[in-house]
């Protein structure tokens, strides 16, 4: 795997997000979920997520998630996905969603 600079790492926006509303995706070409996403003071964005095998769409919302904020975005289908939500890929392929081990964390505080 190839190194980055520290700098380059700086780059990259890291953010706390709590998922506000979650919904099926039928038009997406592999299962997955919209999801809107509070960020504090940076707003509700939305993402496309591939979580469907893991999770239900009614356990997602309230949650606190891990995503990266300035990615540009990308369109799904009819859906624009504005933020990447960061999860560990287990054996079976499926993401684990990252987040913060207290609910008490700030919604878009940075990840340090």
């Amino acid at each position: 795997m190839d190194e980055i600079t520290i700098e380059q790492f700086a780059a990259v926006d890291i953010r706390v997000g709590r998922i506000v509303r979650a919904a099926d995706f039928p038009k997406a070409r592999k299962p997955a979920y919209k999801l809107w996403i509070d960020f504090g003071e940076l707003g509700i964005r939305q993402s496309s997520a591939q979580l469907t095998r893991r999770y239900g769409w009614e356990e997602l919302e309230g949650r606190l998630v891990v995503a990266i904020v300035n990615l540009p975005p990308r369109q799904v289908a009819d859906f624009r996905s504005e933020v990447l939500i960061l999860g560990a890929v287990d054996g079976a392929g499926d993401v684990v969603l990252l987040r913060p081990d207290q609910d008490d964390v700030a919604l878009g505080a940075r990840i340090a």
